[in-house]
């Protein structure tokens, strides 16, 4: 079945987000066309939001907009290896969501932008399977393993882990610049990994997991920016901010 192209943006923000950041859900900043402030005259990053049948697509095209993107839905290969930001979703099982990457050539992309230096943000089950294997619902499945360690189920009383929880941002985070300690976002998911390379952020949900990975220019995050009202979209504006505009 054909995939459907979602229409291109060119929205930037009109307002700095708040340097604290609601601990629960707020509202975010307006955003405006091109051509009345003269600050939305500035160039404007691309980011492509990779379509292979998971995610929260219309959610994550709208925060990212609202970021100040150019944002294209597609799994189109050659837009997302070349595209300014690659945004990964992702929802439901492990292996189902490695059979739809693989499926649109998912991981020749993300492997191939990283080996150029091309920033990648991966979320929720975009975060999962860039680990090297997933145990989940009684089948371990290989990842894409641009990251080392393993997705298991959370050790806890209550799962899924659904809703508002805190994170504790790493020292030096790019990704939560400008967000304080312990604020917090919205999760929805019953397995993560509890360790890893690079600047990793935590949260604790009958253990401590990762919450947030930073490792050049790949980026991730187990909770839902695109969901996390003001602290999600002040995140979303930083990798945004990081990008390369388009000229």
């Amino acid at each position: 079945m054909a995939r459907r192209e979602v229409p291109r943006h060119r929205w930037v923000l009109t307002d700095r987000l708040p340097a604290s950041c609601s601990k629960g859900p707020r509202a975010l900043p307006g955003r405006v066309r091109p051509g009345g402030e003269a600050d939305s005259l500035r160039p404007v990053p691309s980011v492509v939001v990779l379509d292979y049948g998971s995610g929260n697509l219309r959610s994550a095209e709208r925060a990212l907009v609202r970021a100040g993107a150019d944002v294209e839905v597609t799994a189109d290969r050659h837009r997302a290896r070349t595209a300014g930001g690659l945004m990964v979703p992702g929802v439901g099982a492990f292996a189902a969501c490695m059979r739809g990457l693989t499926g649109v050539g998912g991981g020749d992309i993300i492997r191939g932008r990283l080996a150029e230096g091309r920033p990648v943000l991966g979320v929720c089950v975009g975060m999962q399977v860039l680990f090297e294997r997933g145990e989940e619902h009684g089948v371990r499945a290989d990842g894409l393993g641009v990251l080392p360690g393993t997705v298991r189920r959370l050790r806890a009383p209550v799962l899924p882990h659904m809703g508002w929880n805190e994170v504790d941002p790493a020292l030096g985070s790019a990704l939560f610049d400008g967000i304080p300690p312990a604020t917090r976002f919205y999760f929805v998911h019953s397995y993560a990994a509890m360790t890893c390379d690079g600047l990793v952020s935590t949260s604790n949900h009958g253990e401590r997991f990762v919450a947030a990975v930073e490792r050049g220019p790949l980026a991730a995050t187990q909770f839902h920016p695109e969901k996390s009202s003001a602290a999600g979209a002040r995140l979303l504006a930083n990798w945004v901010g990081a990008l390369e505009p388009v000229r």
